[in-house]
């Protein structure tokens, strides 16, 4: 557990909160261990890249719900949907949700593993096969999962549509036409909810390893990233 509380100082990395109001900030060591070896919230599981705030503002659950996206280039709303998934079947979810994209995407990894830059770097990889990017992906499965420090978005520019597997391990879609989206988290029983809220909607707290670091750059190899995507 000492790692994820080297964390504490970037538990709002995305936002930010007042000082003196975190509510990891006065809890005893023997708090702050059991709050961080609860993964189970009713019948949700967490993978281990993330825990609530120590208050449970917001309690994990399964679902989806729909949102949009302000895309300020095109001055255009995107349609989005934001899910969470229990650990037990959320990497599945996730391929089959790249289904509807076709058979060649590009591919997009996000780090923040690297404490002296501000923000996440982002790599990108053009035209790799499905098929071959989810064998990839299958290899790397227990990182992917776990990792708070790792995100993973494929997209096809010419639909448009995005999926994203972010560091929170929150499944997000962007574009148009999401029917068949909503389809597939349907058949995993994540239903909609558009009032859910998100872990990411309240304090939380990453966690990662060096182990897991180096398996980042083992992935970005494999995936053949050796530049940083601005």
């Amino acid at each position: 557990m000492g790692f994820l509380k080297r964390f504490f100082r970037n538990v709002f990395r995305d936002g930010s909160i007042p000082v003196g109001t975190s509510s990891f900030e006065h809890l005893s060591e023997e708090e702050l261990e059991t709050h961080l070896a609860v993964s189970r919230y009713g019948d949700f599981d967490l993978t281990d890249a993330v825990r609530p705030s120590y208050d449970l503002q917001v309690v994990p659950c399964q679902g989806y719900r729909h949102d949009s996206y302000r895309d300020e280039e095109s001055r255009s709303n995107v349609p989005v949907l934001m899910g969470a998934v229990s650990k037990s079947s959320v990497f599945e979810t996730f391929l089959d949700l790249l289904d509807p994209l076709g058979m060649v995407v590009d591919v997009v990894l996000e780090t923040s593993h690297s404490h002296e830059r501000q923000g996440h770097q982002d790599l990108y990889r053009e035209h790799i096969d499905v098929p071959v990017l989810k064998s990839i992906l299958y290899e790397y499965e227990e990182l992917l999962l776990n990792d708070g420090c790792t995100g993973i978005a494929v997209l096809n520019p010419g639909i448009p549509q995005e999926i994203q597997f972010d560091e929170h391990k929150l499944l997000i879609v962007y574009g148009e036409n999401l029917n068949e989206y909503e389809r597939i988290f349907r058949d995993h029983r994540c239903r909609c909810d558009d009032k859910m809220k998100f872990i990411t909607e309240a304090e939380h707290v990453h966690s990662s390893s060096d182990q897991y670091a180096r398996q980042f750059q083992e992935l970005q190899t494999r995936l053949g990233m050796d530049c940083e995507y601005m």
